[in-house]
């Protein structure tokens, strides 16, 4: 049946109504039903309007960045104060319209049937209950589905893929240790990274960060202010405790959403039986969680505690003084590790780091070469592998070493390899941009260090370091600048990146003040040392040489 013209009312590809609003998309502006202007800066009104295109789906950070300053790069601070100008214009207080997704996007929660109503509370009375019924009805279907899959088994979901956004979003918290003496602090975040590394090999889950999950060390649990800070489904956490020669461990598993208990168990072994914890705390989290890890057991004895032990006091001491006298603390450490236990990865891997950085930043270059250091890094990393194949930090540290010898297709390799065996871990992700920024690959480069920054939070200082090397290579030295000075402290070593970027903005008074501080922890730096270390890394010698002259600007030696 026909319909007569007046009753049509066909939708404007110009125009999007929804709620009581209606957003000229031709001019980008926001008004009510009735025609009144609201006010909206244009760049907000370019964010509603992409969101508005897309009613009730989830809109990434990324896809409404790279739709709004698509040439641009700016920080997520920009969208957020869009998002917030946007509630603003739409008396959004409740986050009901615009609603924010934790770790995934925003999702405008709009009916374009709404727009008869022009009372807005009324519209956003009748929201709230829709969007309420649809809670409800998802939570049934979640509740169905998760009962299916108990019934026929995690092979039948393993059946089809997930997508990452789909995966349930675990967080360990740091465990609280209720041991005294030297071992009180170590031991439980030995505990903790072990589970979170073993869940990250499960395709199934999405682990946050440990750098983000730690940051709630010694602070009161409250599991909903956590779940959305971190934007999780589940948060893990518990305690230690060491009396003699036996290790009690306490785990508990919270829905983050409401705080409700999902799980707890504890386990009073052998010191020894550490990892064997470890192992059964996972398994037994990955069941509630409605999947399955089925992996071998590692092994587990006193002396691979006590390397583990002696290995993190190091990381420990190079994260509070990254320097040359704190990466020899950081070696020496190490040594005591591969003493206690000389078939554990541990020890192997800081001595491989710990040469690196010896190689990398001039510590020590009066005992020993670029290349003599980087051999005796090459051979640890290797041991280490040796040791422990399923080992990410053992596959990262040969990457970074596979990075500074020029070897740029084995490091990004030993990349792919260190990423699939634990892709929660941002530190690995983040340095996998060094070989992309030296084969001139930069917006993957930055990309990757983005992905890195959404996996963690909270993520460190050194994150900014690498971004402005990466805008420093895309010649954007301003923002590089900017996101140098974001970092609480700079350390020496990055004080040298700090120079070139002071040299590209031709403030040479800075460059050179920059310099100096770098060449305090690595004197007898030249350009020539500069080239023979870093020519061959750069597939394009353009790009090096413009390097070398930005040093030159700031007072290196040739």
């Amino acid at each position: 049946m026909s319909r007569k013209a007046p009753e049509i009312d066909p939708k404007s590809a110009e125009t999007i109504t929804f709620g009581s609003f209606v957003l000229l998309t031709r001019i980008n502006e926001l008004r009510t039903v009735e025609g009144k202007a609201v006010d909206l800066r244009s760049q907000s009104a370019e964010v509603l309007s992409v969101l508005a295109t897309r009613p009730g789906e989830i809109v990434s950070k990324d896809a409404l960045m790279q739709a709004v300053w698509p040439d641009t790069f700016v920080t997520d601070d920009s969208l957020t104060q869009c998002i917030a100008d946007i509630r603003r214009a739409l008396g959004d207080d409740a986050h009901a319209i615009v609603e924010t997704v934790p770790r995934r996007g925003y999702r405008l929660n709009a009916d374009p049937l709404d727009a008869a109503d022009p009372n807005a509370a009324a519209v956003m009375k009748r929201a709230k209950t829709r969007f309420s019924q649809r809670g409800f009805i998802l939570a049934a279907i979640v509740l169905v589905a998760a009962a299916i899959g108990a019934y026929y088994g995690a092979e039948t979901w393993r059946a089809a893929p997930v997508r990452p956004s789909d995966m349930p979003r675990i967080a360990v918290l740091p465990f609280d240790d209720f041991s005294a003496g030297a071992d009180k602090g170590y031991l439980s975040d030995a505990v903790a990274e072990g589970i979170i590394t073993e869940l990250a090999r499960s395709k199934t889950y999405a682990v946050i960060a440990q750098n983000s999950s730690f940051k709630y060390r010694g602070k009161p649990t409250d599991a909903s202010q956590i779940g959305d800070e971190l934007g999780v489904d589940y948060l893990l956490e518990g305690s230690q405790q060491k009396i003699g020669n036996r290790l009690k461990v306490t785990a508990q598993l919270l829905d983050a959403h409401d705080g409700s208990h999902v799980w707890a168990n504890s386990y009073d072994r052998e010191i020894g039986d550490l990892f064997v914890v470890q192992e059964e705390i996972i398994r037994t989290l990955a069941d509630r969680v409605g999947h399955r890890i089925e992996r071998a057991w590692p092994h587990s004895s006193f002396a691979r505690v006590n390397a583990r032990h002696y290995n993190l006091m190091g990381i420990a001491a190079l994260d509070k003084d990254f320097s040359a006298a704190g990466n020899e603390l950081f070696r020496q450490f190490n040594l005591k590790a591969i003493e206690a236990d000389p078939n554990s990865q541990f020890g192997y891997m800081g001595m491989a780091f710990s040469y690196r950085n010896d190689a990398v930043f001039g510590f020590h270059r009066q005992e020993r070469s670029f290349e003599e250091a980087l051999r005796l890094a090459a051979e640890y990393a290797d041991k280490a592998i040796l040791l422990a194949p399923d080992d990410a930090q053992a596959y990262y540290v040969r990457a970074r070493i596979h990075t500074e010898a020029g070897e740029i297709e084995q490091a990004l390799a030993r990349y792919d390899q260190a990423i699939a065996l634990n892709p929660s871990n941002s530190e690995i992700l983040e340095a996998s941009s060094a070989p992309l920024l030296f084969v001139g690959r930069i917006d993957e480069a930055i990309d990757r260090i983005k992905q890195a920054m959404g996996i963690d939070p909270f993520y460190p200082d050194w994150y900014h370091w690498d971004m402005g090397w990466a805008l420093w290579e895309k010649n954007d030295c301003g923002a590089a600048l900017t996101e140098m000075r974001k970092m609480s402290s700079i350390p020496s070593g990055a004080h040298r990146m700090l120079a070139g970027i002071y040299a590209c903005l031709g403030k040479e008074r800075e460059a050179k003040e920059a310099l100096a501080v770098f060449l305090k922890d690595s004197p007898g730096d030249t350009i020539r040392e500069q080239r023979k270390k870093w020519e061959k890394l750069y597939t394009d010698p353009v790009r090096f040489e413009r390097w070398a002259e930005h040093m030159r600007l700031a007072g290196l030696p040739e």
